[in-house]
């Protein structure tokens, strides 16, 4: 009798909780079907594709099946780091990421503070509007273009050889203007698109802060260094960190197309690298371990960044 009367008190409890979940879940049960594609999309292409993660401990082949095939256990790991094209192509991918976080990533923020300074509200409208429109392009289109210019006898070589007499340079198969020219379009597609999260969080700063530092005789830059800026560094430490997470990630596409005969032993990077062995070479369980080497390196950045960020009094991404 104890024991019935004890837990009584325990399962009323229970019982009213799912009565509570339920009547929200009804409550809300529109929003719910809403978010039910985004839902979908994530289990279908992100949660789903982790199972084919156990090929990267078996030595597959198709014949045998997954299931059939021997398991090797770490083995593609240690080709990793024993394979000196991979090697290559991870030193490639870090500094391209490097690259791009020291000239593409601070280009938003620039230009997210120019446009806050615009006074001229049509003129502020029509600009991001412009800069807006790469971003729509896709990479095949963006490469495109590139070509077009600067091929030996495109735009700039034109110009350079009609205005200064110059000899046409060699722009797409020189390996040495690759990462510059893969860099400039990263900043050139995206650089206005990302202006839309920093314009937000300007936009939730304190006018009257601007208006005490002008009554105190502060300049305009004084007043971007000492209340813009702060007021939007937790939103500049969260988007590092997440560009951080993507660090071993330099965009397959873009980069697969502006490869060619002449740079690809060179400029290849662990997205195209990936490609070559598990598409072209049908080595699918060394690519499938480098692509899940990829993906812990990313994981441990972000972690170590958000700790960092914490450390130093930030909000963090988590």
């Amino acid at each position: 009798m104890e024991t019935q009367t004890a837990a009584s008190p325990r399962v009323r409890s229970d019982r009213s909780a799912w009565a509570r979940i339920k009547n929200r879940i009804w409550k809300d049960r529109y929003l719910l079907l809403l978010g039910l594609p985004g839902l979908a999309y994530f289990l279908v292409y992100k949660y789903a594709p982790m199972f084919g993660l156990y090929l990267a401990f078996i030595d597959f082949n198709p014949f045998q099946g997954i299931w059939g095939s021997d398991w090797v256990g770490m083995t593609h790991f240690k080709r990793i780091f024993e394979d000196t094209e991979v090697l290559r192509v991870i030193w490639n991918t870090l500094y391209m990421s490097f690259l791009q976080i020291v000239f593409a990533f601070p280009m938003p923020i620039l230009l997210a503070l120019m446009l806050n300074e615009a006074r001229n509200q049509v003129y502020k409208r029509l600009v991001q509007s412009i800069i807006y429109l790469p971003h729509f392009l896709s990479w095949v289109v963006v490469v495109g273009i590139w070509i077009i210019f600067f091929r030996g006898e495109g735009l700039v070589n034109v110009f350079l050889r009609d205005a200064f007499g110059w000899d046409s340079i060699p722009f797409l198969t020189d390996p040495s203007f690759f990462k510059p020219m893969v860099v400039t379009q990263v900043i050139w597609k995206e650089a206005g698109w990302g202006t839309i999260i920093f314009l937000a969080a300007l936009a939730g700063v304190n006018p009257s802060l601007y208006e005490a530092a002008v009554v105190d005789g502060a300049s305009r830059m004084r007043q971007i260094w000492h209340i813009t800026l702060p007021a939007i560094r937790s939103t500049i430490v969260i988007m590092l960190i997440l560009r951080l997470g993507t660090v071993m990630d330099s965009g397959f596409e873009q980069i697969f197309l502006m490869l060619n005969p002449f740079n690809e032993q060179t400029q290849n990077v662990l997205d195209t690298f990936v490609f070559y062995k598990g598409i072209q070479q049908s080595d699918y369980s060394f690519a499938t371990a480098v692509g899940m080497f990829k993906g812990l390196v990313g994981l441990v950045l972000v972690m170590s960044a958000n700790r960092i960020a914490k450390k130093f009094g930030e909000d963090g991404v988590y």
